[in-house]
Parts: C-alpha cells; structure tokens; sequence
C-alpha cells in the first residue's frame, strides 16, 4: 500500500483542480461525495481515502484512509482523520 499512497501523493501533489470534474477528470473512478470530499480507490479498490478538497487554496486533506471494509463502516461526509466515532 505504501507504494501506492506515495504515488497518489504525488499525483495529487501536482494536481490543478479548480473543482470536482477537474477530480474526475484525473480518477475518473473517485467518488464525489460532497462539495469538497471526494473518496479515491488506493491500490485496486483495496484500500479507500477520504479527502477534503480546497479548490480555491489548492489543498487537499486526508481525512481517512483504510481498508474497503472498514470504508463500509463510516460515513465518508464526516468522518475525521483518526476519528472512528463517526461509524455508521
């Protein structure tokens, strides 16, 4: 997995998105959950990451990263880095 987030760190890190269809148009397999969270499959869908994006400052936050399985025991709008309260 670590071969993997590193790459997508990299991406992300040269990314110019101005907004979600910018996103998509990158991953087209991203999920866009909200104005600015937006869900990437890491490593052949084994693995899940919940960003926050800023469009406007051209940030992106990792709010959680985790298994497909454990993914299907969050809420990805909500859900805080290191933060499991936010079970489903």
């Amino acid at each position: 997995m670590k071969a993997s987030l590193g790459a997508w760190f990299h991406e992300v890190q040269k990314a110019e998105w101005e907004s979600s269809a910018d996103v998509k148009k990158s991953y087209s397999n991203a999920s866009i959950v909200s104005s600015d969270r937006v869900v990437f499959n890491i490593k052949g869908n084994d693995y899940r990451l919940i960003s926050a994006v800023d469009y406007r400052r051209k940030i992106v936050f990792v709010k959680w990263v985790g298994t497909h399985a454990a993914y299907d025991k969050i809420d990805a709008r909500t859900v805080q880095y290191g933060n499991q309260a936010d079970s489903k």
